[in-house]
């Protein structure tokens, strides 16, 4: 018996889940940014839903907004990454780990003059890369930003105003 099977462009090994690079979901529209679905929810059985965010230089990025049932978690991999948190505004460098809890606003975007590649990880785990595509259907003018407020429920991305994040 095989330690490994293939399911949805996961592998599950032994209870785990692996992700090849090559297997992985690329979400491209937006020039200035790349996200790249590693797990949703039912992949990993509700532990988390995780994807990898490359931002250019100049992207405004994710507006102020909230998760109500998750906590979300940034990894910085690469670059410099500038976040609002709640009423506080942090760059965070290569190695920089930040946990943001439910409820709290926060927004993102590459700190000025840096690119920022870094790693998202929700949990627990919702189902969230419908998302990200209808987000890449906005950006490739397939869809309309009204279409994505609409999903604020669905998908536990809340926006919110903030006198902070331009």
């Amino acid at each position: 018996m095989s330690d490994s099977t293939q399911l949805s462009g996961f592998a599950l090994l032994r209870g785990g889940v692996l992700v090849r690079d090559a297997d992985a979901e690329i979400l491209r529209s937006d020039p200035s940014s790349v996200i790249t679905l590693l797990a949703d929810a039912e992949a990993t059985g509700g532990v988390l839903t995780s994807q990898r965010t490359t931002l250019r230089d100049g992207t405004p990025g994710a507006p102020p907004h909230f998760h109500a049932n998750c906590d979300e978690l940034f990894f910085v991999l690469d670059g410099r990454l500038r976040v609002l948190l709640g009423q506080e505004i942090l760059t965070l460098d290569e190695g920089d780990f930040l946990l943001v809890p439910p409820y709290m606003p926060h927004a993102y975007a590459p700190a000025p003059g840096h690119d920022a590649d870094f790693l998202c990880v929700f949990t627990p785990g919702t189902p969230r890369a419908d998302y990200f595509r209808l987000l890449d259907r906005v950006h490739a003018g397939e869809a309309t930003w009204d279409d994505l407020l609409q999903t604020q429920e669905l998908y536990d991305t809340h926006y919110v105003p903030s006198e902070l994040w331009p």
